[in-house]
Parts: C-alpha cells; structure tokens; sequence
C-alpha cells in the first residue's frame, strides 16, 4: 500500500533538518576521542593475558585454593587479590608473573625462544617493580634451561633472580658463596625442588628497577655445572612469589629481548663485549622535558637490532618518543631502533629522543646498557 502524503512527510522530514542532525552526529564521533583499552582482570588459577604485544601476564595460583587476581596493564602487571598463606618453610602459593618464551605450552607472541644458548648473542632485560611491606614475598626473575627445546612443561634446571624478599623465607637448597653477576654482588645458593635444579642469585638489599643481560646469569649457571651451552634458554619471567598475602605488588614495566647468532651483535657467552658510550642531553621545564640520547659504538664491529637499557629517575614517565620504540614507560626503560637505524657501525652512533613529564627534582638516567654491555658516559 502507498503511503498516505502525510506519512510520507513525516517518515522523510525537511532535509535540511536531516542535514543538520547528521553534521551534529559528525561532529561528536569526530570530537569524541575512542575510548582506552580497559585493563585486564585475572582470576583464573591460570588464566593469562597478552600485554605490550608480545609478553603474557599470568596468574599462575599454583600452591594454594584461596583466591588471586592479578590485573594486566599496559605495561606490565599489579596483583590486586592475594588471599590465604601458606608455611614459610615451604613452597610459596603462587607465581603471577609476566614472561618472554613459553610456559606450558603458552608461548609469548613473536618469541625467538626456545634458542640454543650457544646461538644468542646476548638477552637484555629489564624491569620496574612495585613493592608492599605487609607481606612475606620474594621478587625474582624464573629462567629456565632444559637440554631440548621443550615448550610443554617445567625444565631442567631454572636461575632465580631475587630483587627482593621480606619475611622469614629463603632460597631453596643451600648458600654456596657468592658472585659478581652483571656488575653487583649476589649471594648464592643451589638446591633442588625435587624436579629439577635451581641457582639462585640473591640481592643483599632490595633492588627496584635494574636493566641487565640474562645471559650473565646464564654464564655462572653453565660455569657452574648446572647446565650446558648446547641446552636452550626456554623462558624468561619475572614476577613475585607470595607465601602471605600480597596485594599490592605490581611489575611496573618489563622487557626482554633474545639475540640470535652474529650479523654483528656482540658475541656469545665468553667472546668479548662491544664497548659504547651514551650521551644525555635533556632539555628541562617546569614539571616537562626532552632528551636527546646518542649511542656511540666505540668497538671494532657492527652492532645490528641494538637495545639500549636505562633506568628513569622516580618520578619520571614518558609521553612520546622519536626513533626508538621505548618498552615501559617509568623506571626500567629498554630502547629499540627504528628500521632506519637498527646498525651502529663500528666508530659511528645513533640518535634517538623522547619527551616526558617529572615531579619533585630532575635528575639524567644512569647504568646505559647496550645490548646487555655497560657503557660509558660522554
């Protein structure tokens, strides 16, 4: 059936009317900025989440029933539920972490792990962590090393790492001595799980954010006897493991990078470090700043795919940067090249910057790492 002239009119309208009301849906979509990607909540005993692009957070509520969450951020993780406890003199409850590599067959997106040690060049990390006083926790870094390069389960021999512990806990096994790993001096202590092998690297004093090369540690393992330079590195995490609540905790920003072969990276475990030299040239204001930082190769070779690790002063973040891709955005800090500017020839540099915001007083980044190797300043 037609429609009636009066239907037909009130069904079309003016269309100047109809003009008007689509310009003012027009401009609110176009001044409406889209909204931010929600942080993600994990509850799951192992349930896990994508961050960055190419780590994954998980929860990991292994040694108790009592309930965890952990909420995945941008950059890193905070556990935000902690609930039960279990004897300090066992096992902890948990291990919320977030990895590079594969952990029971949940591999990060993009890993170059599994890789043979013998085949990486060096494995710089680095992280931020966020610390609580009312509970019995240690922070460490789990790496583990198994003689073939399974992805499906626990291996053969794992490093611990501990950044930090409160209360009355230790590492398993016993103290072995200690040890200068990456420019700082550990206690360590071996011991098994009874599944495996464990070294542990333990800080004498709490460590918050630090930029290194995993391979360091991975040297004294194998110079040690507890693994092998034909084994392969499987997976690198860093989190916490709580045996008394935990609420609170947070990996404020993390990164990890595995080099494979030459193409002029620095060489393996053993074969010398390429030299280098970074200078910092900020530009301050109220509350603001800039930085211009140049990488200089003052060794012999080529440096391909360079990653230069650094550690911003508390209280600065960054907001934007300029031919680098910076992971983390406050504490530890790992930058990464553009395609233009991936190689350092030998004698030549490269320049990248970035800007961001500070409170309290302003301080210049200390500890450059290139590709794991200390550097000078300029």
């Amino acid at each position: 059936m037609r429609p009636s002239p009066h239907s037909f009119r009130t069904a079309r309208g003016p269309l100047s009317a109809l003009l008007s009301a689509l310009a003012a849906v027009a401009a609110l979509l176009v001044a409406t900025p889209p909204a931010q990607a929600a942080d993600t909540v994990i509850c799951e005993q192992f349930g896990s989440a994508v961050v960055q692009g190419r780590y994954v957070v998980q929860n990991n509520r292994w040694g108790t029933s009592a309930a965890q969450c952990v909420t995945a951020t941008d950059t890193g993780f905070r556990v935000t539920q902690a609930d039960g406890s279990v004897p300090t003199n066992g096992a902890p409850k948990s291990y919320p972490s977030v990895f590079n590599g594969c952990h029971y067959t949940n591999c990060s997106p993009g890993t170059t792990l599994p890789a043979q040690v013998s085949a990486i060049s060096s494995a710089p990390s680095s992280i931020s962590y966020g610390y609580v006083s009312n509970a019995v926790y240690n922070a460490s870094y789990d790496i583990w090393l198994d003689p073939t390069p399974r992805t499906d389960g626990v291996n053969r021999t794992e490093i611990m790492i501990w950044f930090n512990r409160v209360g009355s806990i230790q590492p398993i096994g016993s103290p072995v001595g200690t040890a200068s790993v990456g420019g700082r001096s550990w206690e360590v202590w071996t011991g098994s799980n009874g599944s495996n092998d464990v070294i542990s690297f333990v800080a004498p004093s709490a460590i918050g954010a630090w930029s290194f090369d995993v391979m360091d540690f991975v040297d004294q393992t194998v110079a040690r006897g507890l693994a092998q330079n034909n084994w392969y590195l499987t997976s690198v995490q860093a989190g916490f493991e709580p045996w008394q609540n935990g609420a609170g905790l947070a990996v404020n920003s993390f990164s990890s990078t595995v080099e494979l072969g030459g193409g002029g990276d620095p060489g393996g475990p053993g074969e010398p470090a390429t030299a280098c030299q970074v200078t910092y040239a900020a530009n301050v204001w109220q509350g603001g700043f800039t930085a211009d930082v140049t990488v200089k190769n003052t060794g012999s070779a080529a440096v391909d795919n360079w990653r230069l690790g650094f550690t911003l002063p508390s209280g600065q973040r960054v907001t934007s940067s300029w031919n680098a891709d910076l992971s983390g955005s406050s504490g530890a800090v790992t930058a990464s090249p553009a395609a233009h500017n991936a190689r350092i020839a030998a004698g030549g540099s490269q320049t990248f910057g970035f800007q961001g915001t500070y409170s309290g007083t302003f301080g210049k980044p200390t500890g450059f790492s290139l590709n794991g190797t200390a550097c000078t300043s300029a």
